[in-house]
């Protein structure tokens, strides 16, 4: 089974979208399950995991019943207020669709680097594993070490670093974006997503070699089992068309063992959620 371990839909809405400025008006529409689904199928996908955008109870159920309606959802992150004294009836209401595997919170946008380690926060993360949920783990590069003593909290927890903590890949800054991936990569319940990685790089003339560094880094840090394909569809256009992202990652794989193009390609994503063949 091959799949895109990170994907987005919207109905696109300019004061819920507000992060989508003059440079990514390509983005700047509606993106469905029609759309997606031709790509999949070019590029060898048997499905995707739907993330969430916004920080709505409203857009998790829209997911779910988007998920109802196409097979090729294989599985839905969604965001409910792990904050909030109701998150267990909120994750009581949602598990009821099998199709949500994982929740995620917008952490890189929060205004304290600390975000994660807030004791409501915590509380709402440990509820998680009753329900045997994912956890996304959204960030920038100086939030690894907070990202680190989070999820040493959680020994049990399942958690998936994305987009690699977005490295600063157009400016080639990479040691300390490299340290702080070792000392995450240590905890053994968090894998990672090769995705969002061509929006680092320069947009305009960026080339697969400019990444090939922070996939070594990654390869190394993670070893090919916990590590998952991903193209972070719609965003990825304002950097390079869906076929030209994922090739970033196949490419790098060619000179690997095909049970690791596998692994990386599709199988890491059915463990780590538990998806069904």
């Amino acid at each position: 089974m091959r799949v895109d371990a990170h994907q987005h839909f919207w109905k696109y809405n300019p004061a819920e979208y507000e992060w989508i400025d003059d440079s990514m008006a390509v983005i700047r529409r509606d993106f469905l399950p029609e759309d997606l689904e031709p790509q999949l199928e070019r590029n060898e996908f048997q499905g995707s995991i739907a993330i969430q955008a916004r920080q709505t109870l409203e857009e998790t159920r829209w997911l779910l019943e988007l998920a109802d309606r196409s097979s090729k959802i294989l599985g839905v992150v969604g965001w409910v207020d792990l904050r909030s004294p109701e998150v267990r009836s909120q994750l009581s209401e949602f598990t009821r669709n099998p199709k949500l595997v994982g929740i995620r919170h917008i952490v890189q946008s929060e205004p304290h680097d600390r975000f994660l380690l807030r004791p409501d926060f915590l509380r709402g993360v440990a509820v998680l594993e009753e329900f045997d949920l994912t956890y996304d783990i959204l960030i920038y590069t100086r939030h690894l070490p907070v990202a680190t003593e989070f999820v040493g909290r959680f020994p049990r927890q399942r958690f998936v670093l994305d987009h690699l903590a977005k490295p600063a890949i157009k400016s080639r800054e990479i040691e300390t974006w490299a340290a702080g991936i070792r000392r995450l990569a240590a905890l053994p319940n968090v894998f990672c997503k090769l995705s969002g990685l061509v929006t680092e790089a320069d947009w305009q003339r960026w080339k697969p070699e400019d990444i090939t560094p922070y996939l070594d880094i990654a390869f190394k840090a993670f070893g090919a089992e916990r590590l998952m394909i991903g193209s972070d569809w719609p965003v990825c256009l304002v950097a390079g068309s869906y076929g030209r992202t994922v090739y970033v990652v196949k490419k790098y794989l060619q000179g690997h063992p095909a049970e690791t193009r596998d692994a990386v390609l599709g199988e890491n994503a059915r463990r780590f959620w538990r998806l069904k063949a």
